[in-house]
């Protein structure tokens, strides 16, 4: 069971990896979108680490200036690194339409993510599929601009 999960790891980092060359490369030209959804890149602060981190994830709501992410890593049981590293650190950077801004990230609530979900399941059917695959809810991340007060 390691190894599958190793594999998993390894074949995520290098999609990844992929998608942000190409996405940096043509400025979200090129994969720009993914399933129908915006993509992001999203960058976070190590939890044990302190050094950032990136990721590219789709973005299934955009609500004004919020958006709405899903800390789903494909139905697998465990968080998304990424996720982990916001909850610690949830100052982030957001580079995506055409902009890169930092942004504040927090955990919907359960009555704010149970407005979300039918949101999220209407924008990918996939996320649906991913919760039944695990036994642990997954997490709808919710980013809003950091203003001046904030800062």
């Amino acid at each position: 069971m390691k190894t599958r999960t190793a594999v998993k790891d390894r074949l995520f980092r290098m999609a990844t990896g992929a998608h942000r060359a190409l996405f940096t490369a043509t400025k979200g030209r090129v994969l720009g979108r993914t399933l129908g959804m915006p993509a992001i890149e999203l960058i976070t602060v190590g939890r044990r680490s302190g050094q950032e981190r990136s990721t590219m994830l789709t973005v299934p709501v955009v609500d004004g200036d919020r958006l709405v992410l899903v800390a789903s890593f494909g139905g697998d049981d465990r968080h998304p690194a990424w996720y982990l590293n916001l909850r610690a650190h949830p100052t982030v950077r957001v580079t995506g339409f055409g902009t890169t801004r930092t942004m504040r990230a927090r955990t919907a609530g359960e009555e704010e993510r149970a407005a979300l979900w039918p949101r999220i399941v209407a924008s990918y059917r996939g996320y649906a599929n991913y919760q039944t695959r695990t036994t642990r809810r997954i997490p709808v991340v919710v980013l809003e601009p950091v203003t001046d007060v904030d800062a």
